[in-house]
């Protein structure tokens, strides 16, 4: 089992969609939290240690997580989507970009059933 972890900036609208859309996916575990110290779940060193794969909607938080977290990543892999902040929660464009996105980094839905 992979815990994926999806990062945007205030955990409201990319990355709990992301969490919702790839809640189900076979193999991984996921979770979502917001850089910015206002975020709905904000990003903790406990939640960077417990995922085995941080995906980042944008340069600016990949950055962030790099400047606030160095220690807590140890070498970590952050994937950055490229995902900017048009979008609405649960948007079919946001959910078909995000499908498109991570398709490579996830396990076949088949392999594992």
């Amino acid at each position: 089992m992979k815990n994926i972890l999806f990062v945007c900036s205030q955990n409201r609208l990319r990355s709990p969609t992301a969490e919702q859309v790839f809640a189900d996916h076979p193999g991984i575990e996921v979770g979502s939290a917001g850089t910015n110290h206002d975020a709905d779940n904000p990003l903790s060193h406990e939640l960077i240690e417990w995922a085995d794969l941080i995906f980042a909607m944008e340069r600016t938080h990949r950055n962030k997580l790099q400047k606030r977290f160095r220690s807590a990543l140890n070498g970590k892999r952050i994937v950055v989507l490229d995902i900017p902040d048009d979008y609405a929660f649960m948007d079919p464009d946001l959910v078909a970009l995000l499908k498109a996105r991570m398709a490579r980094y996830l396990p076949p839905a088949e392999a594992t059933s």
